[in-house]
């Protein structure tokens, strides 16, 4: 089982790659949050976990998902389930798997029960840059993005086939220069300044009412559709994962004045 959370598709796209080496079901935590959460393993089935880092965290999303969670195990099988986790980045990582993925597995007490308390391995993937929420912050350009994937690709490869294998205490992240400050002190301040839709608008004279911005937020936290002129909840549900932002075909949706004249991407 691969719980995967993806906005503009690298996580996706991975988790995508993963599934066709181990043979192993999708689960779109996005889509699985409005069910009951339970899951029951096959036997030797593997449990892993694919997201980008926000903030150098686990996103919300998947902190939600995870809390919910119950995982039964085969009846008869006593060995743990093998769990991993690959995370995206733009850039590095920070401690996203250390000090905050892995209490909160040791959390859920259907994974404690099945004797897993933290993943096995873990490895991150540098990706194409989609955060454009802060003003020095914008789309890589589109050489550096090819060749983010390209080398992606190559390392998705042995990740794979290390996954395959069960290898544990595998730990390949790039977790950065100053890891637990970007984790702790800068991670705060994104989660509890800027992770909000109120900066979020539509420019009316470039909005087709296409109605893309609302099929693709993983929240449902736009209300449109097609002949509507999108309008943001204010709920609390937006990730500020900027998949609205990047799908919009006529570059209508800004963020305050922080995304004018800034580049969109998805991986296609």
């Amino acid at each position: 089982m691969i719980a995967f959370f993806s906005a503009t598709g690298n996580s996706r796209w991975a988790a995508a790659r993963l599934a066709a080496v181990t043979r192993e079901r999708l689960v779109n935590i996005a889509e699985a949050l409005t069910g009951d959460c339970v899951y029951n393993l096959e036997p030797n089935e593997r449990l892993g976990f694919v997201f980008p880092v926000h903030g150098w965290r686990v996103p919300m999303i998947v902190r939600s998902f995870i809390r919910r969670l119950v995982v039964n195990g085969p009846q008869g099988e006593s060995t743990p389930p093998y769990c991993y986790a690959i995370i995206t980045a733009g850039d590095d990582v920070g401690l996203t798997i250390e000090d905050y993925l892995n209490p909160a597995i040791a959390a859920n007490k259907s994974l404690r029960q099945l004797g897993i308390s933290h993943v096995d391995s873990a490895w991150s993937l540098i990706m194409p840059e989609s955060y454009v929420g802060l003003p020095f912050m914008d789309v890589d350009k589109k050489e550096k993005e090819r060749e983010k994937i390209s080398r992606s690709d190559q390392r998705l490869q042995v990740i794979g086939e290390e996954i395959f294998d069960r290898k544990k205490s595998v730990i390949r992240l790039d977790h950065g220069h100053w890891p637990w400050i970007n984790s702790h002190i800068l991670g705060a301040v994104f989660e509890h300044q800027l992770i909000t839709d109120k900066p979020f608008h539509v420019e009316a004279n470039r909005c087709v009412r296409c109605g893309i911005c609302a099929q693709v937020c993983p929240t449902h936290d736009i209300i449109g559709g097609h002949g509507l002129q999108p309008q943001w909840k204010h709920d609390g549900s937006c990730l500020t994962c900027f998949n609205c932002y990047h799908h919009c075909p006529h570059h209508a949706i800004e963020y305050g004045q922080r995304t004018r004249h800034k580049g969109q991407y998805f991986m296609k």
